[in-house]
């Protein structure tokens, strides 16, 4: 029950208030105009006719990874002002990976209390633990590369900003302790940064200050008067010169580059090839440096992903040459545009030299997987369920 396994679950930041419920009468506006109508009409009935202590199971219906914080603090919240207390069991700690059908959460309180509020927690799982998966898998597959969350801009709203981020650092978390990995470290935005253990969020600059300059190395030579202690991060794809500016780039700020604080990014559109590419110079380029992973690919989005247009595995072999016979083998390289999980296991597999990636596609890709599922098991401590969910029923010892 929370206060003991619960508990555990969250780490030891155990359950952090995230967000804080400063009125109750706008609380309870927000619950009633938000939920679905039969669990408001259904609160009335139970209200009339007596409550019931119920134990709601929480589930999904694919693998993920739990992070269970933002729905228990809700739920706490929540219950706190309606003077009431929720019991909630916690059966896979935060990090942990969560089977198909397997109950994540068991919530056991007044059945008035807990009828309107199935609709906004379940809002606050399901597509939480989804994105968590995928951060995970994609820190795992690739654990020597350092990853930014970058997905703001593709969130619905501040509400789902938040919890992309948070889903982010636990998967990455959960990669740093299973395999090592550098996973995120940090993200785009100042408000969420504190998931990621910091107070400010990272980036250096749009194609937007590129446009505005006139040119690459202007727009970094402006960032950099404008923030001469952070490291420079040139992006270098708005005129189509991506070796070209890469250089000129390098050749102006060679004691950046002495001091390990110059990086290059790669965000090539899918429209069009890296300079100096097209699709047999990729081949080209696949075969001189990774030869075995164009002989394994499996699919046309995976060959997409090693030879194609945009950031490609032969891309980002490309520039590291071109770096290296000018003699910037300290220059790192950052990838960005659609780095999804399977894009990072081509990266992978095929050994490319990036050394940190810009990502908001480890949000979830088919919304259906997102959803999560409550049934109540328990009715005053009596088990019974809908016929064929007899699995959610606590286990016995």
């Amino acid at each position: 029950m929370f206060g003991g396994r619960a508990r555990r679950c969250l780490g030891n930041e155990m359950v952090k208030k995230d967000s804080v419920v400063h009125n109750s009468s706008t609380v309870e506006e927000t619950i009633t105009s938000w939920t679905d109508h039969y669990f408001l009409s259904t609160k009335k009935i139970v209200q009339k006719f007596g409550d019931n202590t119920v134990t709601y199971a929480v589930f999904m219906r694919r693998p993920v990874i739990s992070a269970p914080r933002l729905i228990i603090t809700w739920l706490q919240e929540v219950a706190k002002l309606r003077g009431t207390h929720f019991d909630i069991e916690c059966l896979y700690p935060e990090g942990d990976w969560v089977g198909a059908g397997e109950p994540i959460l068991y919530i056991t309180g007044s059945f008035a209390a807990l009828a309107d509020l199935e609709t906004l927690f379940l809002q606050k799982l399901g597509p939480v633990c989804v994105a968590a998966f995928n951060a995970y898998i994609m820190c795992s597959d690739l654990p020597n590369v350092a990853f930014i969350a970058m997905d703001a801009r593709h969130c619905a709203g501040l509400e789902m900003t938040e919890m992309m981020a948070y889903a982010a650092s636990v998967g990455s978390e959960a990669a740093k302790r299973t395999v090592g990995a550098r996973g995120f470290i940090g993200n785009a935005t100042a408000a969420t940064a504190k998931y990621f253990g910091r107070s400010d969020a990272l980036g250096t600059m749009p194609h937007a200050l590129i446009g505005y300059a006139g040119s690459t190395l202007k727009a970094v030579q402006m960032f950099h008067q404008m923030f001469p202690q952070e490291p420079l991060t040139a992006l270098v794809d708005y005129f189509g010169c991506e070796i070209t500016d890469s250089l000129e780039v390098c050749r102006h700020f060679r004691h950046l580059i002495t001091q390990g604080r110059l990086s290059i990014r790669l965000d090539t559109p899918g429209s069009r090839f890296m300079e100096g590419l097209d699709q047999t110079k990729s081949y080209t380029v696949l075969d001189q440096f990774a030869p075995q992973a164009i002989r394994g690919y499996r699919t046309e989005a995976e060959l997409k992903y090693l030879v194609g247009a945009g950031v490609s595995v032969a891309s980002i072999f490309h520039l590291r040459q071109a770096l290296d016979q000018h003699g910037f083998h300290k220059v790192k390289i950052v990838g960005s545009s659609g780095f999804d999980p399977l894009k990072c296991k081509v990266m992978a597999d095929a050994k490319a030299p990036i050394d940190v990636i810009g990502t908001g596609s480890y949000l979830p890709q088919v919304w259906t997987e997102t959803y999560a599922t409550a049934d109540i098991i328990e009715y005053n401590g009596q088990q019974r369920v809908k016929l064929g969910r007899e699995f959610l029923f606590r286990k016995k010892n």
